[in-house]
């Protein structure tokens, strides 16, 4: 008997970690589907992507990685100027709009501008949240959470990885 149960929990947790294998294949691939469909003004292929980017650019912008907490230079940046994409140059965020989350990532109450962005929803962790990304380009810059500061309320928790300073 006590072999039955064994092979009937071996088959339980087979069949779980066999359920959940699509959705963790799909995991980082929702950057390329999204910007394969052409619906940016700058396009490039994912070769293109891999010699511009450093492979820890690439994971957070390409496969919709996170880097650590605390490991961004732009975390601290508290100078006047612009955050722009590393994937393109456009501008992203204004130092005007960044403030001290306490999170350990560069974050921002709202966009430089209302097109600077664009919004997408992940499931990536298994819960949906609201996922950034650079509407020239594509690339995911991080996610946006309503525990932000007035006056939006909103807090885009942004990848230092995925931008550059331009001091003003």
């Amino acid at each position: 008997m006590p072999t039955t149960k064994t092979n009937r929990r071996s088959f339980l947790a087979t069949s779980g970690i066999v359920a959940v294998l699509p959705f963790l294949s799909g995991c980082g691939s929702e950057v390329q589907a999204r910007t394969a469909s052409g619906d940016f003004r700058i396009t490039r292929s994912e070769a293109e992507w891999r010699r511009k980017l450093t492979r820890s650019e690439y994971y957070v912008m390409r496969d919709a990685g996170t880097e650590r907490a605390y490991s961004s230079a732009l975390d601290r940046e508290e100078r006047k100027g612009n955050f722009v994409c590393k994937g393109c140059n456009n501008k992203v965020y204004s130092s005007a709009h960044k403030y001290d989350s306490g999170t350990g990532w560069p974050s921002f109450w709202q966009a430089i501008d209302r097109g600077a962005v664009g919004t997408s929803v992940d499931f990536k962790i298994g819960f949906p949240r609201t996922e950034v990304h650079c509407a020239d380009c594509g690339s995911h810059l991080g996610h946006i959470f309503g525990d932000g500061p007035e006056p939006t309320g909103k807090r885009h928790c942004i990848n230092g990885i995925a931008m550059k300073f331009v001091p003003a």
